[in-house]
């Protein structure tokens, strides 16, 4: 059995946990996820959020954290997603004019991340889209530009994002070998207009068997099962089939 994690990201079911958070989190778990990505507390305390988690048996192993909340309040935001036990502490998304090439770019806001999540003894990171695969006048994606000016940030990679940004998922894993911490394992597949639809991990067009040899080989302390948006099933019963599939393969 593999040692590596497997979370869901919470945000694949933010339909149920609108109307249940216990519930929901009750029905994740019975799932066989032990561990969970946040995407916020849902209005909680983060002691109060601590207590629910533990009463279910989840693991908050990372959380997607808003780049205006670190920007407010950066060390106590890190130090309250480390009360849950996050050893990951991830920015979700930032738009390009806060990235490299950006008009209001700053090299610093980054730096200062990475020494407060190394501070408290957590893993700083970035989660990609498809938007940070656009390519500065260098010829150099933005995503790698990112990563080559701040060293210590690591790689959170999403691979259907970089599925719809026309590369290989298992080449770009390779190519961030020793930094790549957590990947994304979103599958997805074209629809009747060309455009990628999310799929349940294992029903879409991905080789996700690859992607997950990839990010093993890479380094990768665990695995994130995500959908944007479940198509032609409920959110709970996709993040239910994601994980059936990663129990078949071991994980």
């Amino acid at each position: 059995m593999s040692k590596l994690f497997v979370a869901l990201q919470l945000y694949t079911v933010r339909d149920f946990t609108e109307t249940d958070v216990a519930g929901t989190l009750r029905k994740v778990k019975a799932m066989g996820y032990d561990y969970v990505e946040l995407a916020g507390t849902y209005g909680m305390g983060f002691a109060e959020f601590k207590a629910l988690l533990d009463e279910i048996g989840l693991n908050a192993i990372s959380a997607h954290v808003q780049y205006d909340d670190l920007r407010a309040n950066m060390e106590e935001t890190i130090a309250s997603y480390k009360s849950l036990g996050c050893k990951y502490v991830i920015i979700p998304m930032m738009q390009n004019d806060v990235l490299p090439g950006g008009k209001n770019c700053s090299k610093e806001f980054f730096v200062q991340f990475c020494y407060a999540c190394i501070q408290e003894d957590v893993i700083p990171a970035y989660h990609n889209h498809a938007h940070e695969f656009e390519r500065l006048s260098s010829g150099e994606f933005i995503l790698d530009k990112l990563f080559a000016d701040v060293p210590a940030l690591f790689a959170e990679i999403d691979t259907g994002w970089v599925t719809a940004a026309g590369l290989c998922p298992e080449e770009y894993i390779k190519k961030y070998t020793g930094r790549c911490c957590v990947v994304h394992l979103k599958d997805n597949a074209k629809n009747a207009d060309g455009k990628y639809e999310d799929r349940p991990v294992g029903k879409g067009s991905q080789n996700m068997a690859g992607i997950i040899n990839a990010a093993v080989a890479a380094g990768a302390a665990g695995f994130v099962a995500e959908l944007d948006r479940a198509v032609g099933l409920s959110s709970l019963d996709a993040a239910k089939e994601s994980r059936e599939y990663l129990k078949s393969l071991g994980y």
